[in-house]
This record gives C-alpha cells, structure tokens and sequence, in this order.
C-alpha cells in the first residue's frame, strides 16, 4: 500500500469504508475469487477530506453476477447499463454504481468499444487522469497504478499515460482538463497536459453540444473558474467552443458574490440578447436558461445608462427585468464606472433584492377596462401598454388612487385612437 503524503487525509478512507451503505455492497460483492473496489471520485474526496457524494465501484463480477449477488444479500440491483457493464445498487437508501472492469478495443474520440476484463490495471489506465484512477479495497489498501496519489497531494491533474492518446479517445476530455484543474489544481496546468489540449482543438468541433453544455456549466463553478476560463481563452479554444470572449472581470465578481452557474455564465458572455441567441445555439441551453440571460441582458442594456438612477427609476428596473436578474448586474458590474445609482437608489436596494420581498405588480389589467364597456380587442392591450409605461415611470405604484389614474389614462387612451 503507498504512503499516503501528510498532506492528504488517510482517515478519510476508513470514514468511507465504514459508511454502512458501502459496507454491505463490499460485503455482497466482495469475495474468493472475485474483487470489488471503491474507485475514482469518492476515493479521491475521501483523501481530499471532501463530502463524499456519488460513489461508484469496479469489479471483476459480469454485471449479471452482480446483480445475482446484490439481490441475495437483500439489496436492491437496476441494471442501470447493463450492456457497458454497470449495475446500481441500492443499500442504505443510497444508490451505488457498480460496473464490471473494462478494456478499451476501439476509439473514436465519440464513442468507444469495450470488452468486460479482470484486471484493474487495465480499468485504471483507460480512465482519463491520475487521480480519478486510485482505488480502495474492501480490506482497505488504497491502489495507486498511475502514480495519482503524488498528482493529487501536489494540485496536479495528469492525464493518465499519453495525453493526446487520451484526447483522441474522447475529446471531451480537453473540458474536463479544465474543470478538474479549477477544481483540483494549484499553479499552472500540467504543461503537456495542456499543450495536447490545444493540438486537438479541432476535434471539439466534433462534440454534441449537449455534452459541451454540460462541462461547461460546471466548469463555471469551479473554485478556479477565472483562472480556467483565462487560460481557455489565451490559448484561443473558447472562441472555438461558443464563438465570443469572456469578460473575465465580470465573471471574478459574478463567482465571488456566489451566483449560480448560469449567472456566471451570464456576467461572463453576455452584453445583448444576440450573445444570449449565440450562446443557446452553441450550449443548447435550456428555455428556463435562455430566459435568465435575457432578463440579464435586457437589465444590463437598461442599467448601464450615463445618467444617474433614481430609486424611482430602479423600482421600475426591478419590476421590468426581475429583482434576481438586476441583482445579478449588480454584481457582475460592482465598481464599474456604471450604473450610477443615487443614495436614495442604493438605500432601496435591500429591499428590492430580498428575495421575499413581492415583486410589484401593475394594478391595472384588461378586465378593469372590460369592466367600464370596453369591448375585447387590439384597443385594450395598446391601452394597457400606454399605462404600464406610465407606471414604470411613476416607480410602480400598487395602490387604489395610482390604479384608479391608470385606468382614467387608459381609457383616454381609447378615445383618443
């Protein structure tokens, strides 16, 4: 068993052994003649001394043995991928995924043909860093077989043998270099590691923007995510993945205020809706994104005025564009020359940002016009229009004398058409 550096936490590895989940799938599977190891990600936490989240399991049972054991030791067996070898076991309430040793017999940078195997050295060298390939024995001797214990006490994400090799078996890995390297890394990226990523820039082109998306997102919130997305765009591989630059100040601002990964995404990428039009082609964003960085992008264009903002005006702000997307602005631009907000503007702010705070609603709508005579038509929603333009500037005011104005003014509207 390797010396595990002082660095790194040695009882995390018992912490995780002894979790009562892990013990009865070890205690299912495990066996003469047969191996079960705990691998990749949970034993890499675990050294970390991280929360553990998902953890995943290799051995040299057949899937279908797998599942013949979990189910008589009382556990409950999905055949969750049963044709790539991977069974989900559920012990404690806890799913864990647990799939037979592999082989890689063709690549494609795509998708890759694999056979079932026995050997975990074989299983380690066909993962993608060093440190996601050490594994933990039921009698728990940790096994390192591409020297990731070293990589990790030192910050270093290794791709495992070849780099380019590695690469040209899935070109998804150039994002997950990045990603590990903000979540895990220290320094500078590993050198060779990142001049094979910029070799094979030309295969991300032959990524499904589903799984572009994915990394990316995550990439976003990472603890190094500045520094990743600098060094994704010095080597010219961001423009290749979205087509745009990245305001790295924003985004520093945006990550240090805590906003989610598509706020970040938003401080980072977005000056106008045609970048937010740009950005869903490239990432296939969903619709609930899309409408985030349009209600970004529309408050950034309204916020960034040369004159000063009044709390008059930034009520209205809010009302218009959302308090979450006025305040994500506000954070990706603080100390910016602009916005300019008044005193009495910023002393609104808390209140218009408290997220239990009601979002003001025009008291106003087109049965109160319906109600007066008026018949259904084009004429009510030009009316309505005409006095939420009024109310916006008015800073939205709800109660019953601002609606009875409103109404008054519609109307008027509707006779003077």
């Amino acid at each position: 068993m390797p010396t595990i550096p002082d660095s790194l936490d040695s009882l995390g590895l018992s912490r995780l052994l002894a979790r009562p989940g892990v013990a009865a799938v070890l205690a299912a599977l495990d066996g003469p003649g047969e191996e079960t190891r705990l691998v990749g990600g949970c034993v890499r936490d675990a050294l970390l001394g991280r929360e553990v989240a998902d953890i995943d399991l290799a051995t040299t049972l057949l899937p279908a043995e797998t599942m013949a054991r979990a189910t008589a030791a009382g556990l409950k067996a999905i055949p969750t991928g049963f044709e790539h070898g991977t069974v989900t076991v559920i012990a404690d309430g806890d799913p864990f995924e647990v799939t037979t040793l592999r082989e890689d017999i063709e690549t494609d940078g795509r998708h890759a043909i694999v056979r079932f195997g026995r050997d975990f050295r074989r299983d380690a060298e066909r993962r993608d860093f060093t440190m996601n390939a050490l594994s933990l024995g039921v009698d728990g001797a940790l096994h390192d077989l591409t020297e990731g214990l070293a990589d990790l006490a030192e910050g270093r994400v290794r791709f495992i043998g070849d780099p380019d090799t590695r690469i040209r078996e899935d070109a998804l890995r150039i994002l997950r270099f990045f990603r590990f390297h903000a979540r895990f890394g220290a320094g500078e990226p590993d050198a060779p590691g990142l001049a094979a990523c910029i070799r094979a820039r030309d295969s991300l082109d032959g990524l499904s923007r589903e799984r572009v998306r994915a990394e990316f997102l995550k990439i976003l919130t990472t603890p190094g995510v500045t520094e990743a997305f600098e060094i994704l765009s010095r080597t010219g591989l961001l423009p290749r993945l979205i087509g745009g630059l990245c305001d790295l100040g924003r985004l520093g601002r945006a990550a240090r205020a805590g906003l989610c990964a598509t706020g970040r995404l938003a401080a980072a990428f977005v000056l106008s809706a045609s970048d937010v039009e740009r950005l869903r082609d490239r990432l296939r964003l969903s619709n609930a994104e899309q409408a985030v960085l349009l209600a970004y992008a529309r408050a950034l264009a309204a916020l960034l005025s040369p004159d000063s903002i009044d709390a008059t005006a930034l009520r209205a702000f809010a009302a218009e564009h959302g308090a979450a997307a006025l305040g994500r602005v506000l954070e990706a631009t603080r100390g910016e020359p602009r916005p300019r907000l008044s005193p009495e503007a910023r002393a609104l702010l808390p209140a218009l940002l408290d997220p239990a705070a009601p979002r003001p609603v025009m008291p106003l709508a087109g049965a109160d016009l319906v109600a007066r005579g008026l018949a259904p038509g084009p004429q009510i929603g030009r009316a309505l229009a005409a006095a939420r333009k009024l109310w916006l500037a008015r800073g939205c005011p709800v109660d019953a004398a601002s609606r009875d104005a409103l109404l008054e003014e519609a109307l008027e509207v509707i006779r003077r058409a």
